[in-house]
């Protein structure tokens, strides 16, 4: 289990750093295994930045982050580089997280010599394939493209694959489908939900509020860095206690509804 509690990041800013900024404040929350829990909030909430401090791409100013009881915070070399045996993330832009001058399949070659440099070429064509599969993608039509050769959808599932090639127990997975069409959005969303029903954690970030009610078990809403609402996804979709929360979904375009003045 991931437990994140009472955690908060403050920036320095201004001329030799004498200002402050109060990113995230006091959040809390686990995060159990089979369990999707969503960040909610507008632009500048401080969603992002509680993946990052996950995912140790930034620094706690306060509170503690735990995997399994361990204060994430302690690792250091080696044992760092074991968390992200069982934490990665998966992010906006998946263009960004491929090098366009090289094939596709070079993020799973460069996980092979971190994690996997003494397994044999054979069991490791196996292991590629297998979590290709897992992720509906067929090897033979993605690894020896270029990035610009596959579609935003492919890019992420291949990403989602390199992250199962690890032993993962959580997944940050941080706007993964603002920039995919609709289609490739609901792909992607069922994928999530079968690694879920598979056991893996996954904290899902988003402004959207239809896909964290689609997906998430519980919310946690977010204004300004602060948690102002937090409870079974069900519970803070129908019975909202907070004026932020109630103004975010009234302001939800519906379906069966046509824009009036």
């Amino acid at each position: 289990m991931l437990t994140v509690d009472r955690v908060s990041k403050v920036y320095r800013t201004g001329a030799f750093g004498t200002n402050q900024l109060t990113a995230v404040q006091d959040v809390s929350f686990d995060i159990n295994p089979g369990e999707v829990v969503s960040l909610i909030g507008e632009s500048g909430s401080g969603k992002t930045t509680i993946g990052k401090m996950v995912l140790r791409l930034a620094s706690i100013t306060s509170g503690t982050i735990t995997l399994d009881g361990v204060d994430i915070s302690t690792y250091r070399g080696r044992g760092l580089k074991n968390y992200y045996r069982h934490v990665q993330g998966v992010f906006q832009d998946p263009f960004s997280s491929f090098n366009p001058i090289f094939k596709a399949d070079r993020v799973f070659a460069m996980l092979k010599g971190q994690y996997f440099s003494s397994m044999g070429r054979d069991a490791w064509q196996h292991k590629v394939e297998a979590a290709l599969d897992a992720v509906r993608l067929d090897p033979a039509a993605v690894v020896n493209k270029y990035p610009h050769q596959l579609s935003g959808g492919q890019l992420q599932r291949l990403l989602i694959a390199r992250a199962l090639l690890l032993d993962i127990k959580v997944l940050v997975a941080d706007e993964i489908i603002s920039m995919l069409d609709a289609s490739t959005r609901i792909d992607v969303l069922n994928l999530l939900a079968e690694l879920k029903a598979d056991g893996l954690g996954i904290l899902f970030v988003t402004h959207d509020l239809a896909l964290g009610n689609y997906i998430s078990d519980k919310t946690v809403i977010l204004q300004k860095g602060v948690m102002v609402e937090t409870g079974e996804t069900t519970a803070v979709f129908t019975d909202p206690q907070h004026p932020y929360t109630q103004q975010l979904l009234a302001s939800v375009p519906r379906l069966d509804r046509r824009w009036q003045k």
